[in-house]
């Protein structure tokens, strides 16, 4: 029987929660390096792909090599644009979390396989390593309701100060951790990529409103209740 939320069987125009994690749940991102060069990927993938500006990077007479074998890379890089949409992220020193739409039945697979791919050549290169880096396939669940929806934003920007993760912060300076979407629902940071209206709209497109759901803790066992079935082991 396959294990539970390894089953990949999607739908058009769906949420999901998407997680994965190291091997032996060892460390995936080593230092700010690391988290820059996986959120970059991320920029690469989840951006529209000016195809017109490459080209003519790679026409210019002026352009140096470098500048040109950069514009032919990125020119022949899987884009999802359109059929990916990051609602929220955390990214954590051995594991990390996406809230994503898909409009495509087969994106979240390329997506996926494309990402952890691609950073896992980075990081075995930087780290004169071999082998996979993440435990295994990564891990889906749908989301369903609109309260699923909240909910789950809340516990993926609650990451960092959840019990035995590394650093642990105060829940009070959530906003300054910036490897998770947080402070772009917090109107602390533009980034094009990141998607936070649908979940802004719930709360009156109030960033202070949403900001008192994610950090009162009065509301835990209402976020425990509705993400349960979210949760990925």
């Amino acid at each position: 029987m396959p294990a539970k939320h390894r089953l990949k069987i999607y739908e058009e125009n769906a949420y999901y929660h998407l997680y994965n994690r190291g091997v032996n749940k060892q460390l995936i991102f080593q230092d700010d390096q690391d988290f820059g060069v996986f959120l970059s990927y991320l920029k690469n993938y989840l951006e529209m792909k000016d195809e017109k500006a490459l080209q003519r990077v790679i026409a210019n007479p002026t352009a140096s090599w470098r500048e040109k074998d950069q514009a032919i890379k990125l020119l022949r890089l899987n884009n999802f644009f359109g059929t990916i949409t990051l609602v929220s992220h955390c990214l954590m020193p051995n594991h990390f979390h996406f809230l994503i739409r898909q409009t495509d039945a087969d994106a979240i697979d390329r997506f996926m396989n494309s990402l952890c791919t691609r950073y896992t050549m980075y990081f075995n290169k930087k780290y004169k390593r071999i082998g996979p880096l993440f435990q295994s396939v990564y891990k889906a669940v749908m989301v369903t309701t609109d309260e699923q929806l909240k909910h789950l934003t809340r516990y993926i920007h609650r990451n960092p100060i959840h019990k035995g993760s590394y650093k642990e912060i105060p829940s009070r300076i959530l906003a300054t951790y910036q490897y998770s979407s947080y402070p772009e629902f917090l109107g602390l940071r533009t980034t094009e990529w990141i998607h936070a209206e649908k979940i802004l709209a719930y709360f009156g497109n109030n960033t202070q409103s949403y900001q008192s759901f994610v950090e009162d803790m009065d509301i835990e066992e209402d976020t425990i209740l509705f993400t349960r079935s979210l949760v990925l082991d």
